[in-house]
């Protein structure tokens, strides 16, 4: 068993391909204090935002399993929250130094992509780790994205389909935009937002051998 600290659906779809079925989500219910964490800082670059998040994600995540052991430890019921390896994770998109986050609306989706449009990306993926002893482990993969020169018809059809919402870079690639990719180049699955070559090297650090 593996605690996960993200509400992303296509992760867990992602664990369960490597054989990673037993999960349980420890996750922070304050939404206001989770888009606080996420907010890019002045001269931060992809690699050290992405890396921020997802150690902040893991150590806050962490906190609260220690915090539910010791409540559940008062009533003598710590087998309720076992100490088991944690997963946290964040994805990025980036083009030269800048961050593209989470569009807030239609507008904001059109201008990322925009951006996107005829050109190469980053997708920076970072994995955090921490074990049963609390020793956090952390890995970053950086995958090259490159679409087609995009439309305007392409992009309000896209927008439209409601996919570019709650994503970074305002695309999944596992979706409708799939079709706007020319080439990639390192992870696809990095690129969904779980790298699992790197999941699975780290997972067996902590005695969580995939399949």
């Amino acid at each position: 068993m593996i605690y996960l600290a993200s509400r992303s659906p296509r992760r867990l779809a992602l664990l369960e391909q490597i054989g990673i079925t037993d999960v349980r989500l420890l996750l922070d219910e304050d939404e206001a204090r989770a888009e606080a964490l996420e907010a890019v800082r002045p001269k931060e670059s992809p690699t050290q935002y992405v890396e921020r998040v997802a150690r902040a994600k893991g150590e806050a995540a962490w906190a609260r399993l220690v915090a539910l052991r010791d409540t559940a430890g008062q009533a003598g019921t710590t087998d309720a929250w076992p100490l088991a390896p944690l997963l946290a994770a964040d994805t990025t998109v980036a083009v030269g130094g800048k961050i593209l986050g989470k569009p807030e609306d239609a507008d904001d989706a059109a201008r990322i992509l925009g951006l996107l449009s005829g050109r190469s990306h980053r997708v920076l993926s970072s994995v955090v780790v921490i074990g049963p002893s609390g020793k956090l482990r952390q890995c970053t993969q950086v995958s090259r994205v490159r679409f087609r020169r995009l439309t305007d018809d392409d992009i309000a059809g896209y927008i439209a389909s409601g996919e570019p919402f709650g994503k970074a870079g305002a695309y999944g690639i596992q979706g409708l935009a799939a079709c706007f990719v020319r080439r990639i180049e390192g992870s696809y699955s990095g690129i969904m937002g779980l790298p699992l070559f790197e999941t699975a090297q780290l997972l067996g650090k902590v005695g969580v051998p995939p399949v």
